[in-house]
């Protein structure tokens, strides 16, 4: 085993959180940094223009290409679980939606018993790191790494699905990120005049000039080391070789809600019975540890639409399609500056609930799956998401020390219940007058499925995940049992470990996730800090 040297702060995973960690800490000349990434550089066109996640998902380059244990709620099916295979993790791939969520998300997370992460404890994390396109207001600022713009095109039917949607009761909002997010609008998006904005662009880069910063790529960390119920060192292999860095001051992992728990067990941290059934020694019991995992699962109903302009339409006119190149090159508009989805609405999928439950993604294209070709027909997807799901799933370390992952989605019967209803609303809103003139027919499910059982069915076979996976280290108060983390962001029961990513949220929240995962490392770089100075 090399030594390869002693560092005040590792941080294992250069992802969307581990990129802020890697600059709030090394903002300190004093405090040596090292980085730890299993992914590559981001030298790749498709990792920069924003239509690239259609060749990134599902390419070895960009994603790991995991994938779940057959899923019982899904028909028996097993599905691609796409996670980012980079610096800058799955920000590097995503939708690039900026969505913080609800407040109400953040004040349950503070009523469960962890003080300190309210909405008003978090928005100002939220704008520390922001570098919003509008003037600055109560909500958004200026000046931060994490730049957010409008979109830069337009579609007439996502117009009209949106005047079909508040026909059918969800009113027009101008933002989604003001605490209350239910109603339509335009997504904003994390791009910079027509460029992916990932986190690796924003927070590592920039930082990497400093000398007391060291970024390293393409390794695998092995464990974390413990002595004395300390985190002391990391160990990583990479070409064949076996290495060694210390820590002095903390470790800290940002691997993501599916890579962290995996390490933490490698590394004998879990529930101590499944440990040892592994075979593998226990140097810490913690329960919790891949529990919890919780992921929005998107149901994608498609309606073939006439008279109207569509991606599937202008991709199968050559003229049109040559176009979208020149007009990116020229302008930085048009479709190769498209987010997956570019309308969202937010609404409630019966009265029964305080807030908005259920988020749609309107997308002007339509396909089978992601990596199929587009439909050669004009469609819209009025793919839609349980926001708050109450089924809990897994992910584990396998024997083969790849990640075991079981959302077990649809698991709960609420969760059954607001799938069909969220079908329900779709052909709702599908059935408007606004849509009248372009004659939406439901091309899938299709209108011959009619019965709850029907759309139930449906919804499992249509279903697949919208990549938010969270939970599977959750911070928890003191009294419960399964928490693995403290409120801040420590490992319980051990000294110098952390996890400072998704896998830290106790419950999800109300929207898109990857926001979220970059202010819970903004505070958390803030925490470290402060704990660092008493």
């Amino acid at each position: 085993m090399q030594d390869f040297g002693a560092y005040d702060y590792i941080v294992v995973g250069a992802g969307s959180a581990g990129c802020v960690l890697a600059n709030r800490l090394s903002a300190d000349p004093s405090n040596r940094v090292l980085v730890l990434e299993a992914g590559g550089p981001d030298r790749w066109i498709w990792f920069h223009i924003p239509v690239g996640y259609l060749f990134a998902i599902g390419n070895p380059r960009a994603d790991w290409l995991f994938s779940t244990a057959p899923e019982a709620g899904l028909g028996g099916r097993a599905i691609p679980y796409p996670r980012g295979r980079v610096i800058g993790g799955s920000s590097a791939i995503n939708a690039m939606i900026y969505m913080r969520g609800q407040a109400a998300d953040y004040d349950g997370w503070r009523q469960l018993g962890l003080p300190g992460w309210g909405w008003d404890d978090v928005l100002p994390f939220f704008l520390k790191h922001e570098d919003h396109a509008d003037p600055p207001n109560a909500f958004h600022r200026a000046g931060g790494e994490w730049r957010v713009e409008h979109p830069r095109i337009r579609w007439e039917l996502l117009d009209a699905v949106r005047d079909a949607a508040a026909e059918a009761g969800i009113p027009k909002i101008p933002d989604f990120n003001t605490g209350d997010n239910e109603g339509s609008s335009y997504f904003q998006v994390n791009q910079k005049r027509g460029r992916r904005w990932s986190a690796a662009r924003g927070f590592l880069k920039p930082a990497l000039k400093r000398p007391n910063l060291r970024l390293e790529t393409g390794l695998h960390v092995e464990r974390v080391e413990i002595e004395d119920g300390r985190a002391v060192a990391v160990v990583f292999s990479r070409g064949g070789e076996i290495f060694r860095a210390s820590a002095s001051g903390e470790v800290l992992l940002s691997a993501g809600a599916i890579g962290s728990p995996v390490l933490l067990e490698a590394s004998g941290i879990g529930d101590g019975e499944r440990l040892a059934a592994a075979g593998q020694s226990v140097r810490h019991h913690s329960p919790g540890i891949g529990a919890n995992l919780q992921d929005h699962l998107q149901i994608r109903p498609v309606y073939r639409v006439s008279g109207v302009r569509s991606l599937n339409t202008d991709y199968a006119n050559l003229v049109r399609r040559a176009w979208m190149g020149v007009e990116y090159a020229l302008f930085r508009t048009g479709p190769l500056t498209m987010a997956p989805s570019q309308v969202g609405a937010f609404a409630k999928s019966s009265p029964d609930y305080a807030t908005a439950n259920l988020e749609f993604h309107f997308q002007p294209l339509s396909l089978d799956k992601w990596g199929d070709g587009l439909h050669p027909f004009g469609a819209f997807t009025a793919s839609v998401c349980n926001l708050r799901p109450s089924s809990r799933g897994s992910v584990h370390r396998g024997p083969d020390g790849k990640p075991d992952i079981r959302p077990n989605y649809l698991a709960t019967e609420e969760d059954r219940r607001v799938a069909v209803d969220s079908l329900k609303l779709a052909r709702r809103i599908a059935a408007m007058p606004a849509l009248h003139r372009y004659r939406p027919v439901e091309h899938s499910p299709g209108p011959a499925v009619a019965s709850d059982a029907e759309l139930l069915d449906a919804a499992g076979r249509l279903a697949t995940t919208i990549f938010h996976p969270t939970g599977t280290a959750a911070m928890g108060p003191d009294h419960s049992a399964n928490a693995v983390l403290d409120e801040r962001l420590r490992v319980r029961g051990l000294r110098g470990l952390r996890v400072v990513d998704a896998s830290a949220m106790p419950r999800i929240t109300s929207g898109n996730t990857n926001s979220p995962t970059i202010m819970i490392a903004e505070k958390g770089a803030a925490m470290i800090l402060e704990d660092a100075r008493r």
